[in-house]
């Protein structure tokens, strides 16, 4: 029998999905040439918003019809956060949870014997269960490896779902870690990025954290690039920032989570800072590593902003001088507090400020790609195209190279900075 992967959401979904790939071959299965005629179809979920839900529906629905007598498995985080919600299952043969992924194989053999749809779910990932240990040894045709080492949330922020479908926090053992990157390393990755649902909570619920799990990637030979995922500010304290700054396979880039720039909204928020307390964190960073480049996510229109929250939410995204941030309208989600929360915003005013500080941000970013015109870095090429190559530097500055040789794809070379435009910067090869 073959299969597909349709793969929503984040990096830890794409992640767990490569993970269920990897097992799926090992059993025999073999990966469709046609996704839309495959025999099994999985539907890895994503339900960060309603929208989400929607298009996870969408999807269900159109695999279903085109292919009416496959089997279709949904598993991710909408049937953990809306189990009782029968709708979402409709088209589906066999539905699994958040911790149930491991039984994707022997799920569709006990489908195929007793021809009964099967739900698996368990009802609450609380503080007793243990990291899924899922792994892989390749992320297809990528030039870097993006390897899960944490799952589940403790922050109960007031518009997020993500806790309700991943549970408590649960932490990939340093062990399992190393058997890991060594495997991805052997398959010739020479970069990865650790990823988690609250990746700076790796840790919490064992003995060790995140700068153990970074010294444990820097060692492996074959890996000459370490990076993280998106991080919050809590824990970025300044020895972890120290036991960082010491790994010199380290990337200075560093997603750190913002929400908003304004203490109102983000008290309204549950998050578990202000904004000096971010800004000293982003200070901090700064002084230990040169030339580290600091991206974040921003929320416009949170319920009861003000107009004065919202000019002061842009004003310290602008003193910051953020090198990209990803700016979206607040969503409301059922399951959350902030669903109930009086003082919604209306739509319209939603996207006006979304345009705001989009205008704010894209001129950090130019100033941001202005500033690494004349240095010499080290680039990740990962591809040609237009008769460029195309990479990253190490604080993840996109450049492109003057140069047509694809046997430097895959390679780290080093490269001059020539010129900025808006989104990225040209370089040529030293």
């Amino acid at each position: 029998m073959n299969f597909n992967i349709i793969t929503l959401g984040c990096k830890v979904n794409q992640y767990e999905s490569q993970a269920m790939r990897e097992d799926m071959l090992k059993n025999g299965f073999l990966l469709s040439d046609d996704r839309d005629r495959a025999d099994i179809t999985i539907v890895n979920s994503c339900t960060v918003t309603s929208v989400s839900d929607a298009k996870n529906r969408k999807i269900l629905n159109r695999v279903r019809r085109e292919n009416p007598d496959g089997i279709v498995i949904l598993t991710g985080c909408m049937p953990q956060a809306f189990p009782e919600v029968s709708e979402n299952f409709s088209n589906c043969d066999i539905v699994l949870g958040n911790a149930k992924r491991a039984e994707l194989v022997p799920s569709i053999y006990k489908f195929l014997e007793e021809k009964q749809k099967f739900v698996h779910i368990t009802e609450h990932i609380g503080k007793g269960e243990k990291y899924e240990n899922l792994s892989v040894s390749s992320l297809g045709e990528h030039t870097r490896a993006f390897i899960k080492i944490e799952d589940g949330c403790n922050r109960f922020c007031s518009y997020c779902i993500i806790p309700y479908a991943r549970g408590r926090v649960r932490s990939k053992s340093l062990e399992d870690l190393k058997a890991e990157l060594i495997q991805v390393a052997a398959n010739g990755y020479r970069e990865v990025v650790l990823v988690g649902i609250n990746l700076s909570a790796y840790g919490l619920d064992e003995d060790f954290d995140l700068a153990d799990a970074v010294e444990c990637a820097c060692s492996v030979d074959g890996i000459d690039r370490v990076r993280l995922g998106s991080i919050e500010p809590e824990r970025m304290d300044k020895e972890m920032i120290a036991r960082l700054a010491a790994q010199p396979k380290f990337c200075p880039q560093f997603h750190l989570s913002l929400q908003s720039g304004c203490d109102n909204t983000l008290k309204a928020m549950n998050r578990h800072y202000n904004c000096a307390e971010y800004a000293e964190i982003v200070t901090n960073l700064r002084n230990a590593f040169e030339n580290s480049s600091m991206t974040t996510d921003v929320m416009v229109g949170f319920a009861g902003e003000t107009e004065e929250d919202f000019n002061a939410s842009l004003k310290f995204v602008k003193s910051i001088g953020f090198a990209k941030v990803h700016i979206f309208p607040y969503s409301r989600r059922k399951g959350t507090v902030a669903d109930k929360a009086p003082n919604q915003i209306d739509p319209q005013i939603k996207e006006q400020r979304a345009k705001i500080m989009e205008q704010v941000c894209d001129e950090t970013r130019r100033e941001f790609l202005k500033e690494q015109v004349g240095l010499c870095e080290s680039v990740l090429v990962e591809r040609l195209r237009h008769g460029y190559l195309e990479g990253y530097t190490k604080n993840y500055t996109p450049v492109h190279i003057n140069s047509e040789d694809t046997n430097l794809c895959g390679k780290i070379i080093d490269v001059k900075i020539t010129k900025s435009f808006d989104d990225y910067c040209d370089a040529e090869l030293v």
